[in-house]
């Protein structure tokens, strides 16, 4: 069975982004970029939000024809292009780049999703995780602790009665002191 995989940056203090949606923080160089790549390049398929589309597909669509890229970049795009990728939006009317817009979260039908063949499924946006995590469809989750106090912003958990037991199946820190720590649900 396929695995939800939430893959989100975060601030030491909680924020995956600052005052105005700052995201300029991210230090995200050559090294943790060919990691993102190695992660992202098994997955079978991209869940993403509405905002988190459109912020990629501005982007990466076209990233790999811009001469001055970084090798790690232009492989992301193909990555990204390549993935299927459902995008949960009310509002979004179309998406392209090999992208199916669904409505609503239904559990039994992420559940199904799960069940299909194919890699695990990379979950992103705050919003969503949010709405993943209320459903309790999150198997996985893949913090990376950047070396920075924000102070204030949009914190990646929000307040909730449940308590979610984790177990730390990993970590490792990046040259430049950002911190994966990678946490299952614990079982039992």
């Amino acid at each position: 069975m396929r695995k939800i995989i939430v893959q989100m940056s975060v601030s030491l203090d909680g924020y995956f982004e600052g005052p105005g949606g700052d995201i300029s923080w991210h230090q995200v160089d050559d090294e943790l970029h060919e990691h993102f790549n190695a992660e992202l390049r098994t997955m079978g398929a991209f869940l993403n939000g509405r905002t988190t589309y459109e912020l990629m597909a501005a982007f990466w669509p076209t990233a790999d024809q811009e001469p001055a890229s970084p090798a790690p970049v232009k492989e992301f795009a193909a990555i990204w292009r390549d993935m299927p990728k459902i995008v949960y939006s009310r509002t979004l009317d179309r998406a392209e780049w090999n992208a199916t817009i669904v409505r609503e979260v239904d559990p039994d039908e992420v559940h199904r999703l799960k069940a299909q063949p194919g890699g695990d499924l990379a979950l992103s946006g705050a919003e969503l995780l949010a709405t993943f995590a209320r459903h309790d469809l999150i198997d996985e989750y893949r913090t990376y602790v950047h070396p920075v106090l924000l102070g204030r912003g949009r914190p990646l958990f929000p307040i909730r009665d449940e308590r979610t037991q984790l177990r730390l199946a990993e970590s490792r820190v990046f040259g430049n002191g950002v911190v994966l720590l990678r946490h299952e649900r614990a079982v039992g």
